[in-house]
């Protein structure tokens, strides 16, 4: 349960309004444009089976798209906005999909997410999460990915970034010093502080695959149990 602190995920920085009059159902123009880019790399670096847990799952387009698409993984959606949470239920609905699971809240800066009883994840999923939160969420991602994921599971980043502290287009630039303006606790993430940040954790970035618009792909895989 979220607790007082602000929120770990702010309201999403474009109309995600309803589909209709009393319709749940939310729709992301940026979930429209980018789930196929992003399924095409899930679907490389995803296990075949397993439990994937995502965080900041939005709409739920995004949830429900994967969870139909790569049909041996059960899709654990969550978000701390009920709102959000409603639309998730919907979309789950409207596909009637076995293979995803209701959405719950979690606040990732806390130390138990109550998920705890479905570990260890095969995999952690967020998409264009950590540049409309405060850093302290990322840290607490890495730190859940740490204590849930199983050794060789997969931390998975989409969105927006910086290399080296510079944007990697003057889009990026433009839209780092938006977000700021929005709240000066947002902004694009550099991968070399979640790469810094996540070591502590056992968590080593593997692969970047650049993607549409600027954004990147970014996955870490947890050390194995013989810290390797």
């Amino acid at each position: 349960m979220l607790n007082s602190k602000p929120p770990a995920r702010p309201v999403a920085v474009e109309d995600r309004g309803g589909r209709g009059i009393g319709e749940a159902r939310q729709s992301s123009p940026s979930a429209a444009r980018n789930r196929r880019p992003i399924l095409e790399v899930l679907t490389r670096v995803l296990p075949n089976k397993g439990i994937v847990l995502e965080i900041g799952s939005g709409t739920g387009e995004h949830a429900t798209c994967f969870a139909k698409a790569l049909t041996g993984l059960i899709w654990m959606p969550s978000d701390p906005d009920e709102d959000s949470r409603a639309s998730i239920e919907a979309w789950i609905a409207t596909e009637d999909l076995a293979n995803v699971r209701a959405p719950i809240a979690i606040d990732v800066r806390e130390g138990v997410w109550g998920v705890e009883d479905d570990t260890p994840f095969d995999a952690i999923v967020s998409l264009n999460m950590v540049h409309i939160a405060p850093w302290e969420a990322a840290l607490g991602l890495l730190a859940g990915a740490g204590r849930l994921l199983r050794p060789n599971g997969i931390l998975f980043f989409y969105g927006p970034f910086m290399r080296g502290g510079t944007p990697t287009a003057a889009s990026n630039a433009a839209f780092d010093i938006d977000l700021r303006k929005r709240d000066p606790r947002w902004g694009v993430r550099d991968v070399d502080q979640l790469v810094s940040d996540a070591v502590p954790h056992g968590l080593e970035l593997r692969q970047v695959v650049p993607m549409p618009a600027n954004n990147l792909s970014l996955v870490f895989v947890k050390a194995d149990s013989a810290g390797h």
